[in-house]
């Protein structure tokens, strides 16, 4: 059985963890230490890392990774530990590089993934998915969205409505607790959905007590996310798009989030 552990890192992000018994797969190590500390307390060895793009806060500690002491024990069997990353983008440290329609099998866990190109937040943006999980980056957030720092309006909107394609119940792991800020700006836009007012009160919970919003689904972000949401009637009326075509609501909503 998969077990996924949310490491926090800087203010607010989270470095997954996917264990399967002894050995586990990092998403987006952006420090090292956090993820050193928790292995060598629990006696893990480093199998894989995954990374979704190019950002420092999701690479920072891949090197570091690699040198650490916990990774000895993978060299009894004579194999690097292995380094899978988009293609799109240049990165420096050895890896596999990854395009769309891509998967990969990682034996320690007994886990395979699917790769998405998902451009937007940034031009060689990936998420690693399968019939249970998306590992999604800055891709999508709980209830939000990531910025568009390369891509475009266009770009973004193609990518989510990728997304929205995927199995309701796959569990959604972003990499920031943007979710309590992402549903407050929602509900100016749906002041009125219930699913979103509820959610409101999970996460709210969830945050009082330090544990994560996520992961969350891809069900539950079709009912509150509103970058989902854009042929909504309320999203179209709130969002003083200049007229209601799916990417011009999408393009508004998202300047509005960027100043919220």
């Amino acid at each position: 059985m998969l077990h996924i552990h949310a490491i926090p890192a800087f203010k607010d992000n989270y470095i997954w963890l996917l264990q399967k018994g002894r050995h586990v797969v990092v998403v987006d190590p952006g420090d090292a230490e956090p993820v050193t500390a928790y292995c060598e307390k629990k006696n893990l060895i480093i199998s894989a890392i995954l990374i979704t793009h190019h950002h420092a806060d999701h690479i920072g500690g891949v090197n570091q990774l690699l040198a650490a002491k916990q990774l000895q024990g993978i060299q009894a069997f004579d194999k690097q530990v292995p380094v899978y990353a988009p293609r799109y983008e240049q990165f420096h440290f050895k890896h596999t590089p990854l395009s769309d329609g891509d998967s990969i099998y990682l034996t320690e866990i007994d886990t395979q993934f699917n790769i998405m190109w998902l451009p937007g937040h940034t031009l060689g943006h990936i998420a690693y998915v399968n019939d249970d999980y998306l590992f999604c980056g800055d891709v999508l957030f709980g209830a939000g969205c990531g910025r568009l720092f390369e891509g475009t309006p266009a770009q973004m909107l193609v990518s989510l409505n990728r997304l929205k394609q995927l199995n309701t119940a796959t569990k959604v792991f972003c990499t920031h607790e943007y979710t309590a800020k992402n549903i407050d700006f929602a509900l100016t836009l749906e002041p009125e959905n219930t699913q979103l007012l509820a959610r409101k009160l999970a996460t709210q919970h969830n945050r009082q007590q330090q544990i994560p919003s996520l992961p969350s689904n891809i069900a539950l972000e079709l009912q509150t996310n509103p970058f989902l949401r854009c042929n909504e009637a309320s999203i179209i009326q709130h969002s003083n798009a200049e007229n209601s075509a799916e990417l011009s609501v999408f393009t508004a909503i998202r300047n509005l989030r960027n100043h919220y």
